[in-house]
């Protein structure tokens, strides 16, 4: 003869504190996922649209050159003055109608151009010995030296603007630039904005 045993009362899960009962845990697991991915998407920042070339080259274009302009003002420089001690160095005893067609400046402005950068020292105008009514230019020792000051800028400059790039990848961003400049005509070395200069 057999005595029923009492079963144990079955310990049923407690309430959340906001009143869940056991039947709400996989839904609040859900819940709770949503929320969080929603907190994070509210944490980024919104995309924008997709950008292409034309639109990182003038980006980055503005940038370099404000930075570098700001860099050479230490030496008394803008960079259209700088871009003439450089050619000048590269092609001495050009004569001013030369120089004034490969930059693309209108002789009214090239020659007050140079009448500042000869005040200070920096370069010099000699008299054609063919043509006496031809001036050709030449850096003198002040511009010589002062180029070598730039040249270091110059060079810190490029490092700094291409830090995040390997040297095989600043290579090849240099090449894919260069061709795309040479598709468009452009004069190596010539910056456009001297059809703008105005003498300081």
């Amino acid at each position: 003869m057999t005595t029923d045993q009492p079963r144990p009362a079955q310990a049923t899960p407690p309430a959340s504190a906001h009143g869940e009962g056991p039947r709400d845990a996989a839904s609040t697991g859900t819940s709770s996922a949503a929320e969080a991915s929603a907190q994070t998407t509210a944490a980024q920042p919104a995309q924008g649209p997709p950008v292409g070339v034309a639109f990182l080259l003038a980006q980055l274009g503005s940038h370099a050159a404000a930075l570098f302009a700001e860099r050479i003002g230490t030496l008394d420089l803008t960079p259209p003055q700088a871009g003439l001690l450089r050619m000048l160095k590269a092609s001495p005893g050009c004569s001013q109608r030369e120089l004034a067609d490969r930059l693309g400046m209108p002789p009214s402005r090239f020659v007050p151009f140079v009448d500042t950068m000869e005040e200070r020292g920096l370069v010099e105008r000699r008299r054609n010995p063919d043509d006496r009514r031809l001036h050709a230019l030449y850096l003198t020792e002040a511009g010589e030296s002062l180029l070598n000051e730039l040249r270091s800028i110059a060079m810190a400059h490029e490092a700094d603007l291409a830090s995040a790039l390997s040297p095989e990848e600043h290579r090849q961003l240099t090449g894919l630039l260069q061709r795309i400049a040479a598709d468009r005509d452009l004069t190596p070395g010539v910056h456009p904005g001297y059809r703008s200069v105005r003498p300081r």
